[in-house]
């Protein structure tokens, strides 16, 4: 198919803006070729004049060496600044000494300052800006009829222009570093997020697996000895396993984000206060004789402490089941509504963690994961053996406290 002239038109503006990127590229990465072109145009320039300046009696290739002097020193600005200024001053210094006249190569002398005030602060660039501005009263000013202001207003423009370039660019590199920081502090406080969470999902996972695989566990024990003597116990105790195994994947899956349309249970609200009674009767179920009682006039509380309430009631019957030894008589789980404030007391008379050889109050996760549920919405955790024997968790939260 032909193509337009309004086609064409546009593929040689394509071409002509990718000629431009590729050599806009380039000179960024190789900067050195931009000094090196400004060097060669002033010297060659400069010969071209050379003679005019040149007084009779001098070596003849006088000019040429304070021509060199004055210009060659400037390719090697970016990485020698100071040292590439002295060069060219004292060259300039040279020039008058031998009495070769104004060159239009001395207009380095304003580039190389220029470089030092972009690259050094005023305590350098002053002293330099005042250097070139004595040789210019020496060299220049002499040879003046009129209107003397113009050769130090060249040194005043090479100095301010070069002083606010290094201050802007000094800004854009506070901004950079400053946004670097804020990145940083981002992926910092991501990482602390993620922490936390992964902290969270650990006491999720501990709480829910620890308590339900013990009640699994001491039904399975129940069933497997009672399965040819007493059938019926048996069945209900497996009954009882495979209901608290599926509440427990329910509950898994909830806390993990990962919920399967259909599946019995996965829509289920998180477990609280309400659900505490259903908690006590599969204890009892499983063989531990638990029993709660509320006092005061029960009020509506935040979704954050309903569930710690009833992560704290779990892990305590759990912790129970486990510790308490075989003379384990009573668990009593009390809530205790007191103005704006719950306490949840769950009371033992077995050994406690003393009945388990090592062991000390106040070890193991499950408990550190209380403290931290219960300290995360403003509240208080105590907990150790009780002094006529068994072991006590207290809890006291705050009614309301943050969700």
């Amino acid at each position: 198919m032909a193509r337009t002239g309004e086609q064409r038109d546009e593929d040689v503006m394509d071409i002509g803006s990718e000629l431009k990127r590729t050599s806009s590229s380039r000179l960024q990465e190789r900067p050195w070729l931009v000094d090196l072109v400004v060097v060669l145009v002033v010297f060659v320039y400069n010969l071209l004049v050379l003679p005019l300046y040149v007084p009779d009696g001098l070596w003849p290739g006088t000019g040429v060496v304070v021509s060199v002097g004055l210009c060659a020193p400037y390719v090697l600005r970016r990485g020698y600044p100071l040292i590439v200024f002295g060069i060219i001053l004292l060259t300039a210094w040279l020039q008058l000494a031998l009495g070769v006249g104004i060159l239009p190569a001395n207009f380095m002398l304003a580039f190389a300052l220029y470089n030092v005030a972009v690259r050094f602060r005023w305590p350098i660039s002053v002293p330099a800006a005042a250097a070139v501005a004595l040789w210019v009263l020496l060299a220049v000013v002499p040879l003046m009829d009129s209107n003397l202001s113009w050769p130090f207003l060249v040194v005043v423009v090479a100095w301010t222009w070069g002083t606010t370039v290094r201050i802007r660019r000094d800004y854009v590199d506070g901004l950079k570093e400053r946004a670097r920081q804020l990145e940083q502090e981002k992926e910092s406080q991501a990482r602390i997020v993620a922490a936390e969470e992964r902290a969270r999902i650990a006491r999720e996972i501990h709480d829910i697996v620890s308590h339900s695989l013990s009640v699994v566990v001491v039904m399975a024990e129940g069933a497997s000895l009672k399965v040819r003597t007493e059938p019926e116990r048996a069945e209900k105790a497996m009954l009882t396993v495979r209901d608290t195994g599926r509440n427990a994947l329910a509950e898994m899956r909830r806390m993990l984000d990962v919920l399967r349309d259909g599946e019995p249970g996965s829509h289920a609200p998180q477990p609280g206060i309400a659900q505490l009674g259903r908690l006590i009767e599969e204890s009892r179920a499983s063989g531990l004789p638990a029993e709660m009682t509320v006092q005061g006039d029960p009020v509506e509380v935040s979704a954050g402490v309903d569930l710690v309430v009833y992560r704290v009631v779990q892990e305590a019957l759990t912790n129970a089941r486990k510790h308490a030894g075989p003379l384990l008589g009573r668990v009593a789980v009390q809530l205790r509504y007191e103005g704006d404030s719950l306490e949840v007391r769950v009371t033992d008379d077995g050994q406690g963690l003393r009945a388990r050889p090592g062991s000390e109050p106040g070890g193991g996760h499950g408990l550190v994961g209380m403290r931290e549920r219960v300290a995360a919405y403003g509240g208080k955790l105590r907990t150790g053996p009780r002094p006529g024997g068994g072991f006590e968790v207290v809890a006291t939260l705050p009614i309301g406290g943050g969700d």
